[in-house]
């Protein structure tokens, strides 16, 4: 919609609205250059072509006059505001195009702006004009926008939405007031992105509020493992882990939507976290040696956080709803790096090139499977037992891939070993 010329939305047809809407445009126009004091009805009623009595039949007078100027302007504002908002989901951006949208209507519609906010708002009238009213359904859409971020653990949540809301619309009327009240800037709009800017450090959390959400998300989420290991599940319930945790019921919502979301959840820190350290695997230069710390690296790490590895296994690995969650991107990278050491090795011509590296894959993550399942739900084997078989399943892992090395005599030695 264009924002270059007055236009005003107006609930009369034919010609009683044309002649209501000449005199808001005359007298936005003559107000805003002298001001309201200096104007009278009379000049208002030349410029629009209508004897004085025929303002006075929309108006009670100059001031209902005044204060119907940005009643109808304000009544176009929501309209177009919804519209740019239309299709927009996250709150920092939604927030974005509400600020320029504010700065860039102000700008096209100087003689409003400068009516409502250095005449009108300085009018203790005003506050109780149907003008007012329009202007707390824009700040409504403001806290809506503010609301979400909080609840979308977007913005902070440690100061009241009224006053972010106040900080915000109050940044935004300044630029607008100093720019027509000085001309400090040629227009207000020029100043969006560095407003946005200054806004959004003040709403996004600060690295405390931050450290200390991700603090208490890591230990409700070591509590889950720990009563997930124990009970199944099914069995555990939010009030246990709860307790546990050492947080209310309520807490553990405010982190996770659901008992499932919970699970779900679990394993991406530790898929995120075993991804940085096993990729300290590439800086090995031999293909050989590198598959073989992956491996030994896969064993051991699950090992040493047994109930995680119980979880997992029991819970998610073996189950449908993991492989549509987040969790199982973050598991696809992490597996993805036995996929990219196989091509690598085949690239330097140490691994057969017919070995496919996604089903190497599946056997790696296979045999892994059913060897710590073995260990841990029927229990046959000691801690020494299992540093044998991960030895000896590197082994074979590794013999699955190597491309066979004829010696002189033409015998093909064990170098699967080591």
């Amino acid at each position: 919609m264009p924002m270059n010329k007055p236009k005003y939305i107006v609930s009369e047809t034919g010609g009683r609205a044309e002649k209501r809407q000449r005199i808001l445009d005359a007298a936005e126009e003559i107000m805003s250059q002298k001001g309201p004091a200096e104007t009278s009805i009379s000049e208002i009623a030349v410029k629009a072509g209508v004897m004085d009595s025929g303002i006075y039949q929309f108006f009670k007078g100059k001031q209902d006059l005044l204060f119907s100027i940005p009643e109808e302007r304000l009544r176009d504002v929501l309209v177009q505001l919804k519209d740019h908002l239309t299709g927009i989901s996250d709150p920092v951006s939604r927030l974005r195009k509400m600020i320029w949208f504010h700065l860039h209507f102000n700008d096209a519609h100087a003689g409003y702006a400068r009516l409502l906010l250095l005449e009108c708002r300085s009018s203790q009238d005003f506050y109780d004009s149907e003008a007012y009213k329009l202007i707390r359904e824009y700040a409504g859409i403001l806290m809506d926008i503010l609301d979400q971020g909080r609840r979308e653990k977007v913005f902070r949540d440690d100061v009241k939405l009224t006053l972010m809301r106040d900080a915000v619309l109050g940044a935004l009327d300044m630029e607008s007031v100093l720019q027509l009240g000085s001309g400090e800037v040629e227009s207000s709009e020029q100043d969006f992105e560095d407003l946005a800017d200054l806004c959004l450090h003040m709403l996004l959390p600060t690295p405390a509020q931050v450290s200390s959400r991700g603090k208490k998300r890591n230990v409700i989420i070591q509590a889950a493992i720990q009563v997930f290991a124990e009970k199944g599940y099914n069995k555990a319930k939010i009030s246990e882990i709860a307790k546990l945790a050492q947080v209310a019921d309520g807490t553990v919502y405010d982190y996770f939507d659901s008992k499932e979301d919970l699970l779900l959840s679990i394993p991406e820190e530790h898929f995120s976290r075993y991804f940085q350290q096993a990729s300290d695997a590439f800086e090995i230069k031999d293909p050989v040696r590198r598959l073989k710390r992956l491996i030994r690296f896969h064993y051991t790490s699950f090992l040493q956080e047994r109930q995680f590895l119980k979880v997992f296994l029991l819970e998610l690995q073996l189950t449908a709803r993991f492989y549509g969650s987040k969790s199982f991107a973050t598991f696809k990278r992490y597996f993805g790096l036995v996929e990219d050491v196989i091509v690598q090795g085949q690239e330097a011509g140490v691994f057969r090139p017919e070995a496919d590296s996604r089903v190497f894959r599946n056997l790696f993550l296979g045999a892994f499977s059913h060897m710590a399942l073995r260990w841990l739900i029927v229990r046959e084997s000691s801690d020494a037992d299992k540093m044998e078989e991960i030895d000896q399943a590197t082994k074979l892992l590794v013999a699955a891939v190597l491309q066979p090395i004829k010696d002189s005599a033409g015998e093909t030695p064990d170098s699967s070993g080591g």
